[in-house]
């Protein structure tokens, strides 16, 4: 095996252990030094900003940790500063922006959505908001010989769609209203009265999914849940789509679990640490 470059965080994390440990004592294997040093930025993350803190939180000797945040600083992924401590360093927002980068959400959905297909056996679609439009982003179609005419790159209504609801979940009821009246006053044709959208919108907001109760098109039914971005802010939703007869109250009612799950999983792989539920109080305006 290739020894780690100095110059990287493993191969400046093991010369820091290597040097602070007495040649008599027994030292870090290179996995464990690895796994230290993101303890110590951990440690810095939850409020450990000086040696003696962060020696108690990691259970090592002053030397060795000293030694450890000292490679840390030299590498900008923390900041050291007299009478102040440690802190997260600069290198470590370059990599947030890239990792931000290169974690598009399609990409970071796909797994998931492939998966939730073939559990289900029914089209699951990913989709973001789009001003006042669902924006579709990616179609997996089922193992049924079911077709949904959604087509990728296309945009739905909010109010008649399980995705368009999914996305709106955290607005506020006074959000809900225009919505509802502006797809009105574009003079699309939808059956539900306002008042009852809305006690739904309060329950799918509460249970963190939403349903297309054949709304949208005839005899399509689709279970939905929002997406959600490291702030907690929704960002996209997934849903699984299938025709009335695949689709009755109960299992609806089943799919909604797995559905979450997997938007869960998504969110998570986006930085999402939170309850994946609703972050608000439905209804609020």
């Amino acid at each position: 095996m290739l020894a780690p470059h100095p110059g990287s965080l493993h191969g400046a994390l093991l010369l820091a252990a290597d040097i602070a440990t007495p040649k008599a004592g027994k030292g870090l294997s290179g996995s464990q030094t690895l796994v230290r040093g993101l303890e110590v930025l951990e440690a810095v993350v939850d409020g450990a900003t000086n040696l003696a803190l962060l020696s108690e939180v990691l259970g090592l000797n002053r030397s060795t940790t000293h030694r450890l945040a000292t490679a840390l600083v030299e590498l900008r992924y923390l900041s050291f500063a007299p009478h102040v401590g440690y802190a997260l360093g600069p290198k470590l927002l370059e990599l947030g922006f890239l990792a931000r980068d290169q974690m598009s959400l399609p990409r970071v959905a796909r797994e998931p959505m492939e998966t939730l297909a073939a559990s289900t056996g029914d089209t699951v679609h990913l989709g973001i908001l789009d001003e006042s439009r669902a924006l579709y982003l990616d179609k997996i179609p089922g193992s049924r010989r079911v077709e949904i005419s959604s087509r990728i790159g296309e945009r739905q209504p909010l109010r008649s769609t399980g995705l368009g609801k999914a996305l709106i979940l955290d607005e506020p009821e006074s959000r809900w209203r225009e919505l509802y009246e502006y797809e009105n006053r574009e003079g699309r044709r939808y059956n539900v009265p306002m008042a009852t959208w809305l006690r739904r919108m309060q329950d799918y907001a509460r249970n963190g999914c939403a349903f297309d109760l054949e709304e949208n098109e005839d005899r399509i039914r689709c279970v939905a849940a929002p997406v959600r971005d490291a702030a907690g802010k929704i960002v996209g939703a997934i849903s699984v789509s299938s025709v009335a007869q695949y689709m009755d109250d109960d299992r609806m009612q089943r799919l909604a679990d797995e559905v979450r799950e997997s938007a869960r999983i998504i969110s998570e792989n986006l930085g999402w640490r939170g309850h994946p539920h609703a972050v608000r109080a439905p209804g609020n305006g």
